[in-house]
């Protein structure tokens, strides 16, 4: 996946730990949040061709309840 190569070649810490269908789960260090979002934002909005266009939703929390409330 594209997102995956992104982070390496930044050389960031976070790493892509599940997909289901267009949800992703990262496992991110607090220092890379900032930047690993913008990633993360540019590779889902540019991963197929719309004419309505993607839109992303993101969640950030130390669980999956945390990041979706």
């Amino acid at each position: 996946m594209k997102l995956d190569l992104q982070l390496r070649q930044r050389s960031l810490e976070a790493r892509m730990i599940l997909q289901v269908h267009d949800e992703l789960l990262l496992d991110v260090p607090e220092r890379e949040v900032d930047e690993v979002k913008a990633v993360v934002r540019d590779a889902m909005e540019k991963a197929a061709d719309l004419d309505a266009g993607l839109k992303v939703d993101m969640g950030v929390g130390r669980d999956w309840l945390e990041a979706h409330s």
